[in-house]
């Protein structure tokens, strides 16, 4: 896992993340949900396709267990330069995103948060351990492992066929 520090954890249930607004969210209320979490950016090329498409799969699937968590995140290029609240906005307005979008986080580094950690040494990518760009997705089981790791050039529908399976529809 390269330099990464070894991640106690066993599942995503297990972490803790701020909300929009810098309240606690224990990810343990997402067990019995398919997750797909995304780190987001409102001012990258793949905003607009992934985005439109984050919020139709929401619709879709969230009655069938789906939950969609985004994490703004600015470190690459700055294409997320205001606030958590910023990112929020932007997705719920320009979007209709009717998913939960998170505090901003680092997705690598000394200082990613820990969910990240956790994410990214479940399912390491082409550069090992880190995140390459905005919208990599993980989608992770209703028992909080991860299943998969999807690149920024893959596109939120094209995993729908791995979500069905994830809910137990195929």
């Amino acid at each position: 896992m390269g330099s990464s520090p070894s991640v106690p954890e066993k599942s995503i249930h297990e972490f803790t993340v701020k909300d929009s607004r810098g309240q606690d969210v224990n990810l343990g209320i997402y067990k019995g949900k398919v997750l797909l979490v995304v780190n987001v950016a409102s001012k990258c090329g793949f905003t607009d396709s992934n985005y439109t498409q984050l919020t139709d799969l929401y619709k879709n699937y969230k009655d069938k267990g789906l939950e969609i968590l985004a994490f703004p995140c600015n470190q690459f290029l700055n294409q997320e330069p205001g606030t958590s609240e910023d990112a929020q906005n932007f997705a719920c307005t320009m979007y209709k995103a009717d998913y939960p979008i998170f505090h901003k986080v680092r997705v690598n580094g000394p200082n990613a948060a820990p969910v990240y950690k956790f994410l990214k040494a479940s399912k390491p990518g082409f550069l090992g351990n880190r995140i390459k760009w905005n919208f990599t997705k993980f989608l992770v089981d209703k028992d909080g492992h991860v299943l998969g790791r999807y690149s920024t050039i893959t596109a939120p529908m094209a995993i729908e066929a791995d979500i069905k399976k994830a809910l137990g529809e195929m």
